[in-house]
């Protein structure tokens, strides 16, 4: 078991771009599901569903390339992390690459991207970055 299953995540769809599949699996947590959403809401990936194997329940990502076969997510990488947690208010949410990445974040109304946060006026952990 890994101390951050966020940045296995991560670190599990990154593996599977670099290598061109398909789908990554993904060990499923309600948090996860989350990123899932909103990757696939952005445009990021193509769909996800869980899925299960036995007792353990996964998530299946199939992720999205352009007609040329270049990867959609060009970068994905973890901010907070368990020994260095980055919070950050609503006025305080950095723009990635000028708007045209995205920040995922845990707040008070749930998990939501960084411009919903900026709209709806909460702060939160930032987790992730995507571009």
């Amino acid at each position: 078991m890994t101390a951050d299953p966020i940045a296995d995540m991560l670190t599990r769809v990154r593996n599977a771009i670099q290598a061109r599949h398909a789908k990554a699996d993904v060990p499923a947590s309600r948090l996860k599901t989350e990123i899932a959403r909103i990757l696939k809401e952005e445009g990021y990936i193509l769909n996800y569903k869980l899925t299960e194997e036995g007792a353990k329940k996964y998530i299946r990502i199939y992720l999205k390339y352009t007609p040329t076969n270049q990867p959609v997510i060009s970068k994905i990488e973890r901010v907070s992390r368990p020994g260095c947690r980055v919070y950050a208010g609503s006025k305080e949410i950095k723009r990635v690459l000028g708007g045209l990445g995205i920040n995922i974040l845990t707040t008070p109304k749930g998990v939501m991207t960084g411009t919903a946060a900026r709209k709806e006026g909460v702060g939160g952990e930032v987790l992730c970055q995507i571009w």
